[in-house]
């Protein structure tokens, strides 16, 4: 492909050149167990342990609040699920939301087969869930709230500061998913009242198959994969020791670039979202103009689907995807678009276009004209 414009960095990221430089000893050179008692193993050990700092200072975490997973799916999946079963002597029900990502809403799924009640919460217009609408389900019996912190269709972010207190206030689990938030915006654990969140590498430009779940360490939870005595017996397994020095590392960089980052790709982001707004008739806005990810954007255009959209975008050069990229291939509209109120035909026609702080200006400029000309030639078509 001669053309390359890669524009579904939510859906993973480059990994960046130094994070990948801070891996590649504990590949070959450093790789030994973390978990042995010799001198060897101490060089794996303290290299994870400075990881696990990293990231916790990223959310102002404690290090031992911090337990790696293999993403966010996982940490998600033990979240709700042993948060939930350390909790049943006090009551079943949990408080989510309809726009969630899949592993948490299947996730509640599973727990509703187990005899759990799960309330899923209403959104606005604009993807945003109104804090007064937590308060006014949570009831006796209420154990978890789940609340992803950004949304990874449409970027709208959550008052999760707001929910937190609700949650602390009525002596509720606060979970939130933060896995499209996590190292894009500040977010601190103490001040918003943070029980549990969900994290992963790839989407700050470390590597793949490596996430973490930050505990508060005053909550009780029930190990998620029992085995061996790793992360303090609540997650068996040999620990991915070159993926969570990749972690550390992307989380170091992203708390010391993230001002300079946030203002670059807001005005990339605004620069995007006015030129479609501005060249492409029937074109709708997906999510919170103001209060969504810098990097985020996200359209409805009338009278084409979505999925043919990116294809014959990708025949131009460009990567994007028409939603979520744990539902692509899907033939139905994304739940997150029609729980904001869009019709099935409207959500059809979405197209999620999320850049990183190299994005430049003239692939932003080529992607809108591309975009123009690909959704006059399908309009054509289907008239």
């Amino acid at each position: 492909m001669e053309k390359l414009i890669y524009l579904d960095n939510a859906a993973t990221t480059k990994i960046y050149s130094d994070v990948l430089r801070e891996m590649l000893p504990y590949f070959s050179k450093i790789y030994s167990n973390p978990s042995g008692i010799y001198e060897f193993s101490s060089k794996a050990r303290e290299a994870t342990e400075l990881a696990r700092s990293r990231i916790a200072k990223l959310i102002n975490a404690d290090a031992d609040e911090i337990f790696f997973t293999s993403g966010g799916t996982e940490a998600d999946n033990w979240a709700l699920k042993c948060a939930a079963k350390a909790n049943r002597k006090k009551g079943k029900h949990i408080v989510t939301t309809k726009i969630e990502h899949h592993a948490i809403l299947n996730t509640c799924r599973s727990l509703e087969n187990e005899g759990y009640e799960v309330t899923y919460l209403e959104v606005d217009k604009d993807g945003m869930v109104n804090p007064e609408h937590v308060m006014d389900v949570v009831k006796k019996g209420t154990i978890i709230i789940s609340v992803m912190t950004a949304n990874n269709e449409v970027g709208t972010i959550q008052n999760i500061a707001q929910i937190g207190r609700i949650a602390r206030a009525n002596n509720v689990l606060f979970h939130t998913d933060a896995v499209q938030a996590f190292g894009q915006i500040p977010i601190d654990v103490k001040k918003m009242n943070i029980d549990m969140l969900s994290a992963s590498a790839h989407k700050l430009h470390g590597p793949k198959g490596v996430g973490c779940l930050y505990i508060n360490k005053n909550v009780g939870i029930e190990p998620f994969m029992h085995g061996g005595s790793q992360e303090k017996k609540l997650r068996a397994g040999t620990l991915n020791v070159p993926g969570i020095v990749g972690f550390g590392k992307a989380a170091d960089i992203a708390l010391n670039e993230m001002d300079e980052k946030i203002k670059k790709e807001t005005e990339l982001r605004d620069y995007l979202i006015n030129g479609m707004m501005e060249n492409v008739p029937e074109c709708t806005l997906n999510g919170h103009k103001t209060m969504r990810l810098p990097n985020n954007t996200n359209f409805c255009f009338k009278h084409i689907e979505g999925e043919s959209l990116v294809i014959i975008l990708d025949t131009m050069g460009i990567c994007c995807s028409s939603g979520s990229a744990c539902s692509a291939g899907s033939k139905n509209p994304s739940h997150v678009l029609v729980a904001m109120g869009q019709t099935d035909d409207d959500a059809h026609g979405a197209l999620r276009l999320t850049l990183s702080e190299n994005t430049t200006i003239e692939e932003l400029d080529y992607t809108i004209a591309a975009v123009k000309k690909s959704v006059n030639g399908l309009r054509t078509m289907s008239s």
